[in-house]
């Protein structure tokens, strides 16, 4: 090319998914994959019900299942959930301040991309890879982020989103992921009501991640934004991927809020919808079925036994990993993630576990050459040696070390035998490195 074509942030690397390009190899050697690198729940054995594909079986015979939708989404679709927020109370909203997008990633992408280049969306660290590459890519800097604190069981850092944004003025928006992904906190309502009063106090926007919003266990409690937003502008983001769950759907929404407050708000909004006007529309069945599967007598029984299954593994895996030495790690309590994070200068570069194949080491031994953050060189050599394929911390833009796996498998025992095959490895690892 005759001059530089890619967009700055276009070198980074969405691990989740990179993962598997070094699985899938490893799969060449004959190594078993375990998979624990994606939340997705029907990999992991979820048996979808009858009921439910039953549900879908009758909307497939319906004609207008194959057409277009409106751009904004499916009209009975769009006013079933402004009426699930109204029936709260708390905030009100039409049909017309919800917009449908082919998953969550697409909203996320079309969002961040609707700023102005100097506008920021300051976010957690760790963060979810989605939100951060696509505030990267929308500037091509890196973003102002606030900490959650691993040794305060992931509480964020109130104090440092308010001077940060007090010093920061080209910060327009906070970010909240509630549940988190990946540290599975589940934010008290009235941490909540701090950040809400801080985007008051500064005329700031609010975007909450609540893909897990009706994913919460161990006896915490939460709301939905809407409940608190108190005329604060804000986007919540949702999904059925996790939910029903249908992550082949590709189908989730944003319900904006008090978007009459601020004309600059608006404006943002309306170029979001703009955006997805050139698109069309977004799949169709997904989105009618949601009304359907929602209010099916048997969905409320389903959720919840999922839910209960979540926990009872989250329970398992802390049991076995808060007592590994060097890790630190804090109960699942919402979402299906676990993130443990390795206590400071624990990793180097000489650590190694033993692969008896002398393919898969020398394969292994040339991904870790050079630099390479330690927890990731962790990450590649318990994938080489057991088949356990979790995600490096680092990888969700965190100097921390650690990992983040997943609270899905259907067969309990299975887990913990996982689980603590990592725990061993754990300590297997850094032993070696001695």
């Amino acid at each position: 090319m005759r001059f530089e074509i890619a967009r700055g942030g276009s070198g980074l690397t969405y691990e989740i998914r990179n993962i598997v390009l070094i699985a899938d190899k490893l799969k060449e050697y004959g190594v078993e994959i375990i998979w624990e690198n994606i939340g997705d729940p029907v990999q992991k054995g979820e048996q979808i019900p009858d009921w439910m594909k039953n549900v879908l079986t009758e909307i497939i015979r319906e004609d207008r299942s194959f057409a277009y939708s409106p751009t904004k989404g499916v009209n009975e679709t769009r006013e079933f959930l402004a009426r699930l927020v109204n029936k709260r109370g708390k905030t009100q909203i039409t049909p017309d301040d919800i917009i449908f997008f082919n998953g969550l990633g697409d909203a996320i992408a079309r969002s961040y991309s609707s700023l102005q280049v100097d506008a920021r969306v300051i976010m957690p660290e760790p963060t979810y890879s989605t939100h951060f590459m696509a505030e990267v890519l929308h500037a091509s800097f890196p973003p102002n982020t606030y900490r959650m604190n691993p040794y305060s069981n992931w509480y964020p850092d109130i104090r440092e989103i308010e001077q940060k944004v007090k010093s920061h003025k080209s910060i327009v928006g906070i970010l909240l992921i509630n549940p988190d992904n990946p540290t599975g906190f589940v934010y008290p309502v009235e941490t909540l009501k701090q950040v809400v009063q801080i985007a008051k106090d500064h005329d700031l926007f609010l975007v909450v991640d609540e893909t897990y919003i009706n994913i919460v266990y161990g006896g915490k409690k939460t709301l939905p934004i809407s409940d608190i937003i108190d005329g604060v502008p804000a986007i919540s983001m949702k999904g059925i991927s996790k939910e029903f769950p249908w992550p082949g759907s590709r189908c989730g929404w944003i319900e904006v809020y008090n978007a009459d407050t601020d004309p600059a708000f608006a404006r943002f909004v309306n170029t979001i919808f703009h955006q997805k006007m050139s698109e069309v529309c977004s799949t169709t069945l997904p989105q009618m079925s949601i009304p359907r599967i929602m209010t099916h007598p048997e969905y409320q029984n389903y959720l919840h036994k999922r839910i209960r299954h979540y926990e009872k593994l989250s329970n398992i895996a802390y049991d076995i990993l808060k007592d590994v030495p060097c890790l630190t790690v804090n109960k699942t309590n919402g979402a299906f993630y676990m993130t443990a994070v390795f206590n400071e200068a624990v990793l180097n570069n000489k650590q190694r576990l033993h692969i008896k194949q002398k393919e898969i080491r020398q394969y292994i031994e040339k991904l870790v050459e050079g630099d390479i953050e330690n927890d990731k060189r962790f990450v590649y050599y318990l994938l080489a040696a057991t088949g356990i394929c979790v995600v490096p911390l680092t990888s969700f833009f965190t100097p921390l070390p650690g990992f983040r796996m997943t609270l899905l498998d259907k067969d309990e025992a299975e887990f913990e035998r996982v689980v603590k095959t990592i725990a061993e490895k754990i300590v297997e690892y850094i032993e070696s490195g001695k």
